[in-house]
């Protein structure tokens, strides 16, 4: 019979996989109602246009990443903007013991859909303050965003160079 090495009471395995949220924080935040006052006396009905990106970076090499989801949210009757709102909702991610591939993924997937319920709450929380309904931002599938993502970039890959 053979017997496995004994770890130490309270000691850890160095190589299991390892996610935890450190911080969640508003990174940058603004507000924009360029037409006030006059823009609150408008019955128009504004088209309401939403765009979310996210970023990831390297804090700490192999260990501490900050994903940063920014949302911004724009309002126009006809040709006027009634607001534009954009938040930038960010998070330090302790990331450790994943294959490239898997970090990749959980910079694309995980941390976005752990900012979004943030996110969401600052903008509608900042478009009500500023006088107007909210609006709340619709729920995201980021592992069907970041599927397209790697399509994207196969098809840049595999892409032929253009000469002119």
């Amino acid at each position: 019979m053979s017997e496995q090495p004994q770890q130490p009471a309270g000691a850890q395995d160095t190589t299991q996989p390892i996610f935890s949220v450190e911080k969640v924080y508003a990174k940058d935040m603004s507000l924009e109602v360029p037409g006030a006052p006059a823009i609150y006396m408008s019955n128009d009905a504004p088209q309401v246009d939403v765009n979310i990106h996210t970023a990831a970076s390297v804090v700490e090499a192999g260990a501490l990443y900050e994903v940063v989801l920014t949302a911004t949210v724009t309002a126009k009757a006809g040709e006027r903007t009634v607001f534009l709102v954009e938040v930038a909702q960010a998070g330090l991610f302790h990331i450790r013991n994943l294959p490239p591939q898997d970090l990749d993924a959980v910079l694309g997937i995980l941390c976005p859909t752990t900012l979004l319920p943030y996110a969401r709450e600052a903008v509608s929380g900042t478009i009500s303050r500023a006088g107007f309904p909210p609006v709340v931002l619709q729920h995201m599938d980021f592992n069907q965003v970041y599927q397209q993502s790697l399509q994207a970039r196969a098809g840049e890959q595999t892409a032929p160079a253009q000469t002119n």
